[in-house]
């Protein structure tokens, strides 16, 4: 048998944690408590413990009825009701699909890397009886063709094909969620276009700065995963190491494939082994898929290279009083390798006006469960506010 008592928010404890005492068979001293089951008395031992939210919201001491708030783990998964190809250039034509209420409030989701494409379980931090859930892939990324490309294949390029699948599915307006590269064109989409947007949700902020790139690309995140590190340096020759994004755009670029797929391979490893607080193995071995990693990292090099192709180093958070009247929540972890808190945290003191939800047991992934609450939570809020 296991029960628990939970007491949230404890004014001594941190936020992300909870004072739960844990009942136990009794032994002999004074922390055994009886309890009326039926006509006997039962003696159990109580033992208090700190919890952390992320893990509690995830066992089953969390029944429905005894949750925090309403809803924080995943929706179950669902089936696209409806599938197309949209034709956005002479070269580039991209996979999209609809999932969930087709006449719900429509919400977009702008999927990392860039490079990154669509999976199944994105539709899944929506509520599928209130959201019609728009989900694409980016140019040269996931079903979307030609794979890998990368001509014609730049933030605003991805910015116009925003607004051309909004004008495709007649949609007037819609809620914009990205994490990760997909903050970054979340941004950039709703400061280009603020009047077709309706709230965001932005998780792990990615501005692509110079800052950002050098401390993931040049050796910076390298004093947490050394190990992980030596294999993404080992690649490049040693008087080649003065810039491993250049060095790595010369080798996804070669006109040996051989060679793009082992840069690509090497690439994306580096950034899933550091994407959770735990290392994953599952996602891990996606660098292992030669399709998957060949756009995943030619395309995200092919950005960083070119600065985001943004005029500024600056330029997202320059135009934050374009969207400051935007209801939106940022979700951060506060281990996030991949996209360190100091860029949620330069958003936050840029943009106060923006709810700012730091997840203290969590890294950069939103399967990590203290990252996927905190999303479902903040589109539960959204609900809220359309009504």
């Amino acid at each position: 048998m296991k029960l628990g008592l939970i007491i949230p928010h404890s004014c001594l404890l941190p936020s992300s944690s909870c004072f739960c005492l844990r009942f136990l068979p009794p032994v002999d001293n004074n922390l055994n408590l009886s309890f009326p089951v039926g006509q006997r008395q039962v003696k159990l031992r109580v033992i208090p413990v700190i919890c952390s939210k992320s893990k509690l919201l995830q066992s089953n001491l969390m029944e429905p009825g005894a949750e925090m708030v309403n809803k924080r783990n995943f929706y179950p998964p669902i089936e696209p009701y409806n599938t197309g190809n949209l034709k956005v250039s002479d070269i580039h034509t991209l996979y999209w699909e609809q999932s969930g209420k087709p006449d719900g409030h429509p919400v977009v989701f702008l999927h990392g890397g860039p490079g990154g494409g669509t999976a199944p379980s994105y539709r899944r931090v929506f509520d599928p009886e209130f959201y019609r859930i728009i989900l694409f892939d980016q140019r040269g990324a996931g079903k979307s063709t030609p794979h890998a490309c990368l001509e014609e294949n730049t933030t605003w390029d991805l910015v116009n094909d925003i607004e051309k699948l909004r004008e495709h599915l007649k949609i007037p307006e819609w809620q914009v969620f990205g994490g990760s590269w997909g903050s970054t064109l979340a941004l950039a989409y709703s400061q280009t276009h603020p009047d077709k947007v309706t709230g965001l949700v932005l998780r792990g902020i990615f501005m692509l700065r110079k800052k950002e790139i050098d401390w993931f690309y040049e050796g910076g995140a390298a004093a947490i995963y050394p190990d992980a590190w030596e294999q993404f340096r080992n690649l490049i020759p040693e008087n080649e190491r003065g810039g491993f994004v250049d060095a790595y755009h010369k080798r996804l670029n070669s006109d040996d494939l051989e060679t793009q797929y082992a840069a690509a391979r090497a690439w994306t490893k580096w950034e899933m082994m550091t994407a959770y607080l735990r290392p994953n193995n599952e996602n891990i071995l996606k660098a292992e898929d030669d399709k998957f990693s060949l756009a995943f990292a030619r395309i995200e090099n092919h950005y960083f290279v070119n600065k985001g192709f943004f005029p500024s180093d600056s330029y997202l958070l320059d135009n934050v009083d374009k969207i400051r009247h935007i209801k939106t929540t940022i979700v951060q972890g506060r281990y996030d390798i991949c996209c360190p808190m100091m860029s949620a945290w330069d958003l936050h003191k840029a943009w106060p006006e923006a709810e700012l939800k730091i997840v203290d047991d969590a890294g950069h992934s939103a399967n990590e469960a203290g990252i996927t609450a905190e999303l479902v939570v903040a589109n539960e809020k959204m609900k809220a506010l359309m009504g």
